[in-house]
């Protein structure tokens, strides 16, 4: 099949474009408002851009009917911090449960039964059970098209200050995935856990003549 997204259907009864960009990590993003409340709620299109500084980006498109930005969003360009928590296969529906669209006012920790843990050089807590954290200063947000004038389309990005990771992963001085088995988002209402894994040596550069 062929089509052009925006200009001509793709005949299918959903867009497949998020079905074609897989699997994504998940950024599980908790954030503090200026009063204090705490906001938890999972990012699919997420990742990390670069490693020198460490660097983070996700991308909270859309925007609630009635509302401004979302929340994640309006917090940590308000407050200049965030956590990243790593979703390990256990917490999937725990996960799930923070992506409902619920009021600003709302504590998800609460409604998804986590446990908040204190990050160590910022104010939003950590997820307790997550085996990764890592604690993020707001660098930048860059405003992308948008095809729908009601809603929004950006990228948030942050630098990575501190980062936990829970020593039960850690196997031979590495860490060891299939001890946490992270979540990772297909398309559709789909998802994936990182269990089976190999490994490809980058090749030599060929002598020269």
């Amino acid at each position: 099949m062929y089509y052009e997204p925006g200009k001509s259907a793709h005949g299918l009864p959903h867009d497949p474009f998020k079905a074609l960009i897989v699997p994504r990590p998940i950024g599980w993003i908790s954030s503090i408002d200026r009063a204090g409340v705490v906001n938890l709620a999972p990012y699919s299109f997420f990742n990390g851009v670069a490693s020198d500084p460490p660097i983070v980006m996700f991308c909270p498109s859309g925007k609630p009917a009635g509302k401004g930005f979302k929340d994640t969003r309006r917090n940590v360009e308000e407050t200049g911090e965030f956590v990243v928590n790593v979703v390990p296969h256990e917490l999937r529906r725990a996960m799930n449960a923070t992506s409902a669209p619920v009021a600003a006012a709302v504590d998800e920790f609460a409604l998804a039964g986590l446990a908040p843990l204190p990050a160590r050089r910022v104010r939003p807590p950590r997820v307790a059970g997550a085996p990764v954290h890592l604690e993020c200063r707001y660098l930048q947000t860059v405003e992308l098209p948008c095809d729908d004038p009601a809603s929004s389309n950006a990228v948030v990005f942050g630098i990575v200050i501190a980062i936990h990771i829970d020593d039960a992963v850690i196997e031979n001085g590495r860490v060891d995935v299939r001890r946490f088995r992270p979540v990772a988002r297909l398309g559709y209402m789909d998802y994936a856990t990182v269990e089976d894994l190999y490994a490809m040596e980058r090749p030599s550069a060929p002598p020269e003549d």
